[in-house]
């Protein structure tokens, strides 16, 4: 049992920072354990507390992704993608995925990601790059309503860019 424990928590240190895996948040859907690491983020955490204050903190942030997703499961282009999802799951790990990338556990957001990587998360919803920049311009649209200046947007929307290579599975 030893073992087993020693060699888990070996592969967690390997895997970043990681995390145990924490009970279902009320009113989420179970999920199949992974690791939990800010690694699945998809990206490096900004370290420009000007950005981070440009998105009003956590609680912007939280109004951002929530906006978002409330614009992408509205939006007949794309909502079937989310037919299935877990919103309130996917609204919480959404806010925390932007909170880590944008001020990450160091500064004041203090922010940590416990959602599952982006290729995991996207496997099989057959997203086209069309369906991404859609889902962009939802994002832009959700940051335009908390005022977050256009500067600010990019500096996040740079970080997320790269990600297409693991959510695109059809060209």
């Amino acid at each position: 049992m030893r073992l087993v424990l020693a060699a888990t928590a070996l592969s967690l240190t390997f895997a970043g920072v990681a995390f145990a895996q924490q009970p279902v948040p009320s009113g989420e859907q179970p999920v199949e354990p992974y690791v939990q690491s800010n690694a699945n983020a998809g990206a490096t955490p900004m370290k420009d507390k000007a950005v981070l204050e440009a998105f009003h903190g956590k609680d912007g942030i939280a109004r951002i992704a929530s906006d978002l997703v409330d614009r992408n499961i509205s939006d007949p282009r794309i909502k079937d993608i989310f037919a299935t999802a877990d919103i309130v799951r996917l609204k919480r790990t959404l806010s925390e995925q932007f909170c880590y990338i944008l001020a990450g556990p160091a500064l004041d957001g203090g922010c940590d990601y416990t959602g599952k990587d982006m290729s995991a998360t996207h496997q099989y919803q057959g997203i086209t790059p069309r369906d991404f920049n859609i889902l962009v311009e939802n994002l832009q649209k959700a940051m335009d309503k908390e005022g977050v200046p256009f500067a600010a947007q990019n500096k996040l929307l740079a970080k997320l860019a790269p990600m297409s290579r693991q959510v695109i599975e059809r060209r």
